[in-house]
Formats: C-alpha cells, structure tokens, sequence
C-alpha cells in the first residue's frame, strides 16, 4: 500500500490517520509538539487539569462513526457524559436560565422564565430542523468542492430546499423573527460564536447549530476533552500509524505538480501522498514556500474568524451556583461583536464562558476546589499589546462575575495561567490566532474554505478546521474523514 505522512497530530490530522490506517495505507504523523491534540491541549498545575481548548461535546454520532468505521467502539477508547443542564445561562438583568436537550424542558424553562413562549421555542427549532435536514449530509459530511457531490443523491434531495435554509438573512434576524425578548435572541445569537464569527453577519443558516446540541444533547467526556485526541490516537496506534512527536516538518517535497514526501530536521523521507494538519495558510507560506499560490493569496484577503482569550483559574472553594457550562452575558451584544470585529479591540464588556470539569471529572481539582476555564471572544491577533489586554481583561472579568457569584473572587484564586491569541498562534500554529481559520461572516463562506483535496499538487490533502467543513471537534474529525475518503479514491 501507498505510505502516507500527515504533518500534524491534532484531530484532524489524528481522524484521518485512524482512518487510513485502517484502511491498509502505511501511515506516519508528524508533530512538533511532544503531545498530540492540537488546540485540544491539557495543562496540569498545582494539583488542577485544566482543558486549554475545546470543552463541549456534540455531534456523538461522528465519534460514534469514526471508531465503527474502523471496526472499533467508541465506548472502549471514549466515555460521554450527558449534560442536565447542557448550559446556566447568566443574563444582566440578573435572569438565570438553563438549557437543557430535552426540547420539552428547554421549552417550559424558557416560558418560566423570559417573555417567550414555549410554542416560540417549538417554531424556531422546527425551522432549524428543517435547515439541518437540507443542509447537513452536504455540506459537513462530503467535500463542496469535488464534482460528485453535485451528482450526488444528497445535492439533489437538498436543492429543491436551498431557499429555505435563511442564507439570505443573518442569524440574529432569523433568531429576532421567532423570539420577542432580547434575552432569547441573544441567547441564540450566541451559537455563532462557536466557529468564531459574528451573529449580526453569520446567515441564519447557522441555526443548524443550537439544533444539533439540543436535539443530539451536549456532553462532557470522562477524563476531559483532552481524552478525545488520546482516544483517536490510541485507535490510529491500534490500526498501525506511527507517530513522531517532537518532529517539526520543515517543508513538503514536490517535484512539478506532484508532491514526492517532505523534509524534517535535514532528512528528506519520501512519500506517496502527503496531508497536512498544518493551518492552511502556513501550509503555504512555511511547508510549500508557495506565498504566490492562489488560495493562499485568497485566504490573505478573507476575514479570519475571531480569536479567544484564556484564563485557568485554580479555586480553592466551590461554586455551587455554576455546573459544568455557564455564561454570563454582556448587556450591549451588538457593541461586543462591534468591538471585536469591525474595530479590532476586546470588549469593554465581555461575555464570560467558564466551563469547570472537575463537576464530572472531581480528580481535576483538589478536594474543595475547582478548575475553571474561563473563555471570552478578542479579536484575532494584529500586533496588540496582549499583555496589556490580560491585565484589562482580568479585571472585566472579575467585576461581571462578582456581580452574580459575590465578591473577593480573586482571593480564592490559588493557581493562575493564561492564554491570549498570540499564544494561541504561537502554540497551535493558526494564523493570527484565530480559531476556527476564516470567518463564516458571509453567505458563501461555505464555499470558500479551501478544499480538502489541493488543487495544485497531485498526492498532497488538508484537513482541520482551517479547511472544510470547518472548526470545532465534530467538523474537525469530519474534515479527516472527508479527507481519508479523498485519499481512498483518488490514491
């Protein structure tokens, strides 16, 4: 069989590993890190775990898919952890609400405790049903840029219904066309950010979103979200992939248009086919020396989706008021994606995601203690003074979270670590900083992430959530597989 070399170990690259692998192709990764996961990182530090990335799971059937696909099960490698409540949601006015996957008790929470009815719920979320039925098998689960897809069974069935998915109005428009109380609307404004991107510019396409994690539920995972990439690396090992951490590929061989293998610490090793888990604009710039190439100067141009801001704080006391996922609001959301996106600058008044593992995973925190990981959106990372930003930001934060949980937090702080969009750059190797590769602020967002197959070179793919489907751990593992699945065709 064909060998192969993946340059990167973080879920993409780890998903399309296991995959061809299993298929019978020769696989070896390559990382420079000495972990594997990408921005699914982990940090352990005076007795605190800390998740440094993604921290909700959803989407279980493409995990689900993944293992079985290789003729394994999840649940011997994975353990999810359904969330009751998926989310404490913390409103300015001092509204407490929270979300749940059961339609029927979101609902009734929702007719409690807003001005919103439960029949304005059931509305919204047939509508977004029905975005999910036309939208989804075409466009997270086959490549948009291959002819096929267009002949296929799923474009056909979906292209009577294109015009129904809202693509022409944004998703705050779609949210303010069912709900009347702004508590509502900003609530599901909020599911744009979950590929970093702006809900007054997103399409209400995106309502597919808070669809699948209330249909299909939100998890946490036993040991962390950290155990997601050592579940897949252990499946890839099983299946007969070599890793190589420590190893910083330096450059992908090509000769004409054709790539011959890639080049590491002086050595050049040849390969058939190459796939890199590298952020696509440095698979350009940095492995193909290729800054003249045509999607690289495409992608130069796009709006980059948005950044985060990280803080793990080690508490030496617990909260009894939070869960495993909260999120405390700011009062003016259209002045924070203002600031974030069209001026650049982190918000004066942030929105607060904490998410604390160690209420299902206790081994994360001392006995009376807990860990939180604390998220707010910045701007992606155009020179600003971050140190500065931290410094601001801990006390934005700090003041907005004493409002609801009392105050003289920062006293029980016991151990501190942070991470701002030039770590995150630095670290993970995304362009700027940012999260999620490009910005889904347009209608044809879809359509213009870079193609999993590389137009350019014969032999050479490109997963993760720079490139199609998109960012996120479900489309990330679903952009290895539309990968694997090129590479087994044309390969």
């Amino acid at each position: 069989m064909k060998k192969v070399a993946i340059i990167g170990a973080g879920l993409g690259g780890l998903s399309a590993a296991a995959r061809l692998a299993a298929a019978g192709f020769e696989v070896d990764i390559y990382e420079q890190q000495n972990s594997i996961g990408g921005k699914a990182g982990t940090l352990s530090k005076g007795g605190f775990r800390f998740d440094t990335g993604p921290s909700l799971l959803t989407m279980p059937y493409v995990f689900d898919q993944l293992f079985e696909e290789t003729g394994e099960k999840r649940e011997d490698f994975l353990s999810f952890i359904p969330l009751h409540p998926v989310c404490n949601y913390f409103f300015s006015d001092g509204t407490i609400l929270s979300s749940y996957s059961s339609i029927e008790k979101f609902a009734a929470e929702i007719a409690e405790n807003t001005d919103d009815s439960e029949e304005a719920f059931f509305k919204y979320f047939r509508k977004a049903e029905v975005v999910h039925e036309i939208t989804a098998e075409l466009f997270l689960w086959k490549s948009l840029h291959e002819k096929s897809t267009y002949m296929s069974r799923s474009f056909v069935k979906a292209l009577p219904g294109l015009s129904r998915i809202s693509a022409l109005r944004s998703l705050h428009s779609l949210n303010a066309r069912y709900f009347s109380d702004p508590r509502m609307i900003q609530l599901f404004n909020r599911y744009a950010t979950y590929n970093g991107s702006n809900p007054y510019r997103i399409p209400g396409t995106f309502s597919i979103i808070p669809f699948i994690e209330y249909n299909f539920g939100g998890f946490a995972v036993k040991n962390g979200i950290h155990a997601v990439p050592q579940g897949v690396f252990q499946l890839a090992e099983k299946k007969g992939a070599q890793f190589f951490l420590n190893t910083k590929v330096d450059k992908i061989l090509t000769e004409g248009n054709r790539v011959r293998g890639i080049r590491f610490g002086g050595n050049d090793r040849e390969y058939d086919i190459v796939v890199s888990n590298v952020d696509v604009q440095q698979t350009y710039s940095r492995l193909l020396n290729r800054e003249d190439a045509k999607w690289y100067k495409r992608y130069s141009r796009m709006e980059m989706s948005s950044s985060g801001m990280v803080f793990m704080w080690g508490m030496d006391r617990r909260f009894l008021q939070l869960d495993v996922h909260n999120i405390f609001f700011s009062s003016d959301y259209p002045k924070e994606f203002n600031e974030i996106f069209d001026k650049r600058i982190c918000p004066t008044e942030p929105t607060v995601y904490i998410n604390i593992t160690s209420k299902v995973t206790p081994g994360d925190a001392p006995k009376e203690g807990e860990n939180w990981f604390i998220l707010v959106n910045v701007p992606n990372n155009h020179g600003q003074d971050w140190e500065a930003e931290k410094t601001a930001m801990k006390r934005r934060i700090l003041k907005k979270l004493e409002i609801f949980l009392g105050k003289d937090l920062e006293k029980h702080i016991s151990v501190e670590s942070a991470l701002t969009p030039a770590d995150i750059e630095r670290d993970t190797g995304s362009t700027k900083g940012s999260l999620y590769g490009i910005s889904s602020n347009s209608m044809l967002s879809a359509f213009r992430r870079h193609p999993n197959r590389n137009p350019e070179y014969k032999g050479l793919y490109v997963c993760g959530g720079s490139v199609h489907p998109g960012g996120g751990m479900p489309l990330v593992i679903l952009s290895g597989k539309i990968t694997a699945d090129l590479v087994k065709k044309y390969e």
